[in-house]
């Protein structure tokens, strides 16, 4: 995601290795690992990056998948980016995809990760401007954004909506390990998501509304931050043209959802074992605590794989079926079971880390299935 802070790092890159488009089986670095593809699944076992070793894995359910996701590594760390669209691919597409300038900076702070996620959503809404005439109902796309970015020894992590990501950190001098979130979600599920959105909006009875025992905002969507959704943030993009299903009531003087992250800087320490990037399809069938174990207990080789193969058994035995018979789902059908799952997992080497060590061919790797 986010040319815009790739630039701002751009003075650390030089330059990015092959881009990879999973779709299309390319290798974009990484060292070595099976990539492949089973079914709806596509995956990569194992890589090297400039902070440790990473996995990645993403099962399509949507008739086109939504969820896209990057890793890029080089000289000045490690970004990742997992971006879970809706109503459509078009915002997480772009938030790959931008080509948003900024001033090569050559650091990270929660400055820098701010205006780049500003400059995103701008992006995005200059385009729904461009086409509004012509597609209309892409004001009605949008996309969660979670990024995490290691640099001199820090993680920074950002996030609009309910992607997630969880480290699991040695506990002492035990065997043990502890799953610790590091992303706060924002969906109305949450109750501190609902009192934020009515005291944002204290005249408005119905900016959340709890329907078929799902709280939405609006009643529409249950995320209250995003990129994109632009028909819920200017007036202007709710209107004709628009779909009339996606058009509200009632006109606001407001934004009602908001692209602002919530970012956190964590200095690593040395019982930081490994990061768990994961879009809420994950979430839906797996907890922190059971996703962390199924990790630590395994070889790393296959872990992101691993992770979504136990939601999708677990999505089958919600439904009381197998999980072969689960397998044999094709897309669209499969989005009644299961949704779009992207899992990304980094395992931190901290000599690497502490020494800022540089890999031979810095990489640029995006998990996206041809559409």
């Amino acid at each position: 995601m986010l040319e815009a802070l790739m630039s701002l790092l751009s003075s650390c890159w030089n330059p990015f290795g092959t881009n990879s488009n999973a779709g299309s089986g390319g290798g974009g670095g990484g060292g070595w690992g099976r990539e492949g593809k089973d079914g709806l699944l596509w995956f990569r076992d194992l890589g090297r990056c400039a902070t440790g070793e990473f996995s990645m894995a993403v099962v399509q359910a949507n008739l086109v998948l939504e969820d896209q996701s990057q890793i890029e590594s080089g000289r000045f760390g490690t970004f990742v980016g997992v971006y879970d669209g809706h109503g459509g691919h078009d915002a997480a597409r772009l938030c790959v995809d931008a080509a948003l300038s900024a001033e090569a900076e050559g650091v990270v702070t929660c400055d820098t990760i701010q205006r780049a996620y500003q400059e995103t959503e701008e992006g995005f809404t200059a385009l729904v401007s461009e086409l509004w005439s012509t597609q209309p109902n892409i004001a009605s796309c949008g996309s969660c954004c979670l990024v995490g970015v290691i640099h001199q020894r820090t993680l920074f992590v950002a996030n609009l909506g309910d992607s997630r990501v969880v480290l699991g950190k040695k506990v002492g001098n035990t065997d043990g390990i502890a799953a610790i979130q590091l992303s706060a979600e924002h969906n109305a599920s949450f109750e501190s998501v609902r009192q934020e959105l009515k005291e944002l909006h204290p005249n408005d009875p119905q900016i959340v509304v709890l329907r078929h025992g799902v709280w939405r905002v609006k009643g529409i969507i249950q995320i209250s931050r995003s990129i994109g959704d632009v028909y819920l943030k200017h007036a202007r993009f709710n209107t004709e043209p628009l779909n009339p299903k996606f058009r509200l009531p009632q006109p606001f003087n407001m934004p009602i959802l908001t692209a602002d992250p919530a970012i956190i800087s964590h200095p690593i320490h040395p019982d930081d074992s490994f990061l768990i990037f994961a879009s809420d399809g994950l979430w839906e069938h797996l907890t922190n605590e059971k996703a962390v174990e199924i990790v630590n207990s395994h070889p790393r080789a296959g872990s992101a794989k691993r992770l979504i193969k136990a939601a999708l058994q677990e999505a089958a035995r919600k439904r009381e079926m197998r999980y072969s018979d689960l397998r044999k789902i094709d897309k669209k059908v499969r989005r009644h079971f299961h949704d779009d799952i992207t899992v990304i997992i980094l395992f931190l080497n901290h000599d690497l880390i502490s020494r800022g060590s540089v890999l031979d061919s810095p990489i640029s790797i995006r998990s996206a299935l041809q559409h």
